[in-house]
């Protein structure tokens, strides 16, 4: 049965914008650790999510997702300012900068795990609604944290790569970063196109986020007890 996007939305909405405000806030509250005071300065090391909501990648596009059922959520938040030339260790510091953002995901999709078996025991007119948000909760973080992981600049695990590889390796990988949006573009929006008009799976989605999210949450639901 088909859900009510008003509905779908009410479910996703607190958890989405919980995900990324608490990912982008983690890359400012490591910088600043380390030594880099810009987004301090600039009013973005907070919780606020008014200060992180970017208002068509936080809201109109991942609504528009839900509304079109793609069953691809993604959406992106105003990026957090850092100067690596301010923190004590340019090249090392940065790792734990770019990598803060998709841990902060983990420990939030960690959390909302665990509140789930205490979510149980509230009543049905409760729980129906916040079992799912925690659901989603789960959900969502695990594609932000998987999804930024992927090795290619401009996205988190591309910073955190040209950090750990060797000079060598890290300048070419680094320059790629100005073509980094537009190889994402191609990869996730351009090539499953053309995969959906040849016959031919193209969707790297598919290949590279949706696997492991998929095993995680068939293990979180099969551990959930049957309500």
């Amino acid at each position: 049965m088909a859900i009510n996007p008003a509905i779908a939305i009410a479910l996703i909405a607190p958890a989405a914008i919980v995900a990324i405000t608490f990912h982008e806030a983690a890359h400012g509250y490591v910088a600043r650790y380390f030594g880099d005071d810009t987004a301090m300065l600039r009013g973005r090391l907070t919780l606020n999510p008014l200060k992180h909501i970017d208002p068509v990648g936080t809201i109109l596009l991942p609504a528009a997702l839900v509304l079109l059922n793609t069953g691809f959520i993604f959406g992106y938040a105003k990026p957090v300012p850092v100067n690596p030339n301010a923190l004590f260790h340019p090249k090392r510091d940065m790792v734990w900068v770019a990598a803060a953002g998709p841990a902060m995901n983990i420990v939030l999709a960690v959390l909302s795990f665990l509140l789930v078996f205490p979510a149980q025991l509230t009543g049905h007119s409760l729980n129906r609604w916040l079992i799912p948000i925690l659901l989603n909760s789960i959900l969502i973080n695990l594609l932000l944290a998987i999804f930024n992981l992927i090795p290619l600049p401009p996205l988190d695990g591309g910073k955190v790569a040209v950090g750990l590889l060797p000079r060598p390796l890290a300048l070419p990988l680094a320059k790629l970063g100005r073509f980094g949006f537009l190889i994402l573009i191609g990869a996730f929006v351009v090539l499953p196109y053309v995969g959906r008009k040849i016959g031919v799976d193209l969707n790297a989605f598919d290949w590279l986020v949706a696997p492991p999210v998929h095993y995680v949450m068939t293990t979180v639901r099969a551990m959930l007890p049957h309500r």
